[in-house]
């Protein structure tokens, strides 16, 4: 007999896994100095959604749950799309933003001190992957991650209306 998991271990799996995802992005900027773009940081912003929800959907009632697993595939799927567009950027399939650059922040302090910040600048071009493996970038691969926990949101929450 093979069991399956409840709405709350659906949901904890998409959480631990969306952290995983997101903290491994953290990692690549603040351990191994990969400076993330604009089109980068944007794709953060579904997982900074997407954990809260899946721990909330994990402590709600079942039917909250389940309705939790659909907005968690629904956030994924948004998820999946940034990241897509974002590898065919870098792919050159089509132009990215005209706005698309990044680095540290400039602002505060003295004139002096935001010269001095001007002239530490490095754009990052969204246009141009910093890091590849098995020829993916790391919004190809964060539209793979997407579209898996999507599909496990999903799936889960059609198992749990069928009543498993």
């Amino acid at each position: 007999m093979r069991s399956r998991l409840t709405i709350r271990q659906a949901a904890l799996v998409v959480a631990l896994a969306a952290a995983a995802t997101v903290g491994g992005a953290l990692v690549f900027q603040h351990v191994w100095g990969y400076q993330p773009c604009k089109l980068c940081l944007e794709q953060r912003n579904p997982y900074y959604l997407g954990i809260p929800l899946a721990l909330a959907a994990a402590i709600a009632p079942p039917r909250w749950g389940r309705i939790g697993l659909w907005g968690l595939a629904l956030v994924f799927l948004v998820s999946a799309g940034m990241g897509a567009y974002h590898a065919g950027v870098e792919w050159g399939f089509w132009l990215g933003p005209s706005d698309c650059g990044g680095g540290p922040s400039v602002g505060g302090g003295n004139v002096g001190d935001l010269l001095g910040q001007l002239s530490n600048i490095r754009v990052v071009s969204c246009s141009e992957a910093a890091w590849r493996f098995l020829g993916l970038s790391l919004a190809g691969w964060n539209a793979l991650i997407s579209v898996a926990l999507a599909l496990f949101a999903g799936a889960a929450a059609l198992r749990a209306r069928a009543g498993a």
